[in-house]
């Protein structure tokens, strides 16, 4: 059976199939997603960030609003996202717009991380122009003093995405550079599947 029928008719089943694959692996990065972001003009800029499962069949990430990544979200909800397993010469791109998750969600999220996390979401006002290390470790001791014994209210800054995909591409290393690659797209009643060459 060639490679891309192997797959499936699903991309988010593949998705799903080979993230846990890449966890069997040991793979020391699974969860490490490459988000590429960009201005209203077309200026990019891209980070890795925690792939954090599924919202409704998405993938879903969270980070601060007012970061660099959250205000060129807000101006331009179009990203893309890269996975790379080394261990297993595996790589996935997807392609599509962002939406917000709802308040409930992201406070479901945030109560499941450990306390320092939680601390940490309040202590740094992530992408803004700092003194020094300073900075940082006084408003995390800060915040852990307002909230000592007492549980961590999420910032009203903080919370997470889902992107809604308009392709997935699944990439598999082979020999002499002759990788398998196959592309889906979504159409109004499900995906396109086509093979690339690599």
């Amino acid at each position: 059976m060639s490679f891309d029928l192997e797959l499936g008719s699903d991309p988010v089943q593949v998705f799903c199939a080979w993230y846990d694959d890449a966890v069997a692996a040991s793979d020391p990065f699974p969860d490490a997603m490459t988000l590429a972001t960009a201005t209203p003009t077309g200026e990019p800029s891209a980070r890795v960030v925690l792939y954090k499962g599924l919202s409704d069949g998405f993938l879903r990430f969270f980070t601060n609003y007012s970061s660099r990544k959250g205000r060129e979200l807000a101006q331009n909800p179009c990203v893309a996202a890269v996975f790379h397993w080394t261990s297993l010469a595996r790589q996935v791109r997807v392609e599509g717009r962002v939406e917000a998750l709802s308040g409930a969600e992201s406070d479901a999220y945030f109560r499941s991380r450990e306390r320092a996390s939680q601390l940490g979401a309040w202590a740094s006002p992530q992408s803004q122009v700092i003194a020094d290390r300073g900075v940082l470790d006084a408003g995390y001791a800060a915040v852990d003093e307002r909230y000592a014994g007492a549980e961590i209210p999420r910032p009203a800054d903080w919370g997470g995405y889902r992107i809604i995909a308009s392709s997935y591409e699944f990439w598999w290393g082979r020999a002499h550079r002759l990788h398998d690659r196959v592309q889906y797209r979504k159409i109004e009643d499900g995906w396109a599947r086509a093979v690339l060459a690599p």
